[in-house]
């Protein structure tokens, strides 16, 4: 029988017990969220709290257990609860003092609710104080993230608009039948407008049409059911609409359990099918994968983040980054010129440069399709006309204005060619029936050509590759390592303040390595 064994005894004691703190290595990861804490400003934390009642848990002791907890992968409060009775990284933190799951999830969702950006901010500065990161020089790029809101419980912009319109239909219906079969003194001359309805319009023009029906023999059964239901349905349903269409704002859809989530595409699809899920457009700018900045936004495309997401990143840090470098989700006139403005240097991307730079890169010839491109057509700046394939001239005829969907005003020029009739090239230039017209957004064409320059230099082509290495992997850390692909907690303020202590450990845990 072997018996070269180690001592075991459990119930040996201790002549000098060792304390929780020599326990903890020197290197480790607690010990920088600790350091890290005991530096931060926490008066506006601080202020959340009243000073009657019960004494609360120290809130410098509460940041380090939440902050160290999202490090360790713990998001759960009753896991957080859990971990302060039995890790001694934990019990170290907390003087051992083990606080109950409601008290942690209060203290994640009211008293950080509004302070955390300050908190957050904080760390970045003394990340810059170490040389880590400059703050000159940012890399932005957005992912999708779903909310924790039903897939499932979807409100449609159009789809209430569609209702609403069949809504109009009906009342006009049944307004032509009660006047088709009415007396000559039941007859209205002016009859209502229904080009936008509410919910007064409605009761008074079903009154009138049930003063009709109500005792005339030739209305028929059908007409009077009908009647009756948008008597009892339509005045409510209004309501309802007019509340969701506030719900919605300028968005196309929201989700009845999490009205502030925006039904998008994700590229992690469950259903693999490219369904529409529920969620936030999640922005950062980082620098040396270092996250400097988040926000989330309920846009679906990322062109209409940057300029709020800067405006936070500018209200935060009471400045601009000198340079911000983004991919062609950016590549806005709108961005372009907010960018231009406040006198950031842009590497930003538009729609077609990948294409352009690849051509040009391979000398791959445009495809004969490709010289009718407008692009391709000769511009003659000084007398503003372009020239067609064959020659001609194609003079200006208009001024287009149009705002997207943020408000900004864009202007386009419209140039037509003079007589495309007989044109042996008329089949390969264009399939209108009319002479071919073409569009130029002037201010936008100055702003890509700024862009192309810029971009084509080695140190734009240095920067397009350095972005790729610097903000993806980030996401992908984040998502991918710490398990973080759905909020778990419901309302934008909150989903914020969830990604933003995903954001926080991540710098912590960068900086440990």
């Amino acid at each position: 029988m072997n018996t070269n064994f180690k001592d075991y005894n459990q119930q040996q004691n201790w002549l000098f017990p060792p304390s929780i703190e020599e326990l903890i290595p020197e290197d480790h990861p607690v010990r920088v969220v600790n350091g890290v804490v005991e530096q931060l400003d926490l008066n506006l934390l601080i202020s959340e709290y009243s000073k009657d009642g019960q004494p609360s848990y120290h809130p410098k002791m509460m940041l380090k257990i939440m902050v160290y907890a999202y490090m360790d992968n713990t998001y759960s409060s009753r896991k957080i609860e859990k971990a302060m009775g039995e890790n001694i990284n934990y019990m170290w933190l907390s003087g051992k003092q083990v606080a109950d799951h409601n008290t942690i999830a209060r203290f994640r969702s009211k008293k950080l609710k509004t302070i955390f950006k300050d908190i957050f901010k904080q760390v970045v500065l003394l990340l810059a104080d170490e040389g880590l990161v400059t703050l000159k020089e940012v890399f932005t790029d957005g992912t999708k993230i779903e909310s924790v809101a039903g897939r499932y419980t979807f409100v449609w912009g159009n789809a209430i608009k569609t209702r609403k319109k069949k809504m109009v239909e009906q009342l006009e219906q049944m307004w032509q039948y009660a006047q088709s079969i009415a007396d000559d003194e039941d007859k209205d001359p002016t009859p209502p407008d229904f080009k936008e309805i509410d919910q007064d319009k409605v009761k008074q023009t079903a009154k009138k049409i049930n003063k009709i029906l109500s005792n005339n023999p030739k209305a028929g059964s059908k007409q009077k059911a009908k009647l009756r239901y948008i008597e009892k349905n339509f005045a409510s349903n209004l309501e309802k609409y007019e509340q969701q269409e506030k719900i919605l704002a300028k968005r196309n859809s929201y989700s009845k359990t999490d009205p502030d989530a925006t039904f998008m595409r994700m590229k992690e699809d469950h259903m693999k099918n490219g369904q529409l899920k529920p969620g936030y457009n999640v922005q950062i700018s980082s620098e040396s994968q270092f996250v400097i900045h988040y926000s989330l936004h309920q846009q679906t495309t990322d062109y209409h983040t940057l300029k709020p997401h800067l405006q936070t990143y500018q209200y935060l840090y009471e400045s601009m980054p000198d340079r911000v470098v983004a991919d062609a989700g950016y590549g806005s006139e709108e961005n372009y010129e907010y960018l231009e403005d406040n006198n950031v240097e842009a590497y930003v991307k538009y729609n077609t440069f990948d294409k352009e730079h690849k051509n040009y890169k391979t000398k791959k010839k445009a495809s004969g399709k490709d010289d009718f491109h407008r692009d391709s057509l000769h511009y003659n700046e000084k007398g503003d006309y372009y020239v067609c394939p064959m020659g001609q001239r194609m003079e200006k005829q208009n001024d287009k204005k149009q705002r997207t969907k943020s408000g900004y005003l864009q202007y386009t020029s419209v140039y037509q060619a003079q007589n495309c009739n007989g044109c042996p090239l008329r089949s390969l230039c264009h399939k209108s029936a009319n002479h071919r017209t073409i569009q130029r957004n002037h201010k936008l064409e100055r702003h890509k050509e700024i862009a192309r320059q810029r971009l084509n230099t080695e140190l734009g082509e240095q920067k397009r590759i350095q972005r790729t290495a610097d903000v993806e992997p980030v996401f992908a850390h984040i998502k991918s390592n710490r398990n973080f692909e759905r909020f778990t907690h419901k309302g934008i303020q909150k989903a914020e303040l969830e990604f933003g202590l995903h954001a926080l450990a991540h710098n912590l845990k960068k900086k440990v390595a």
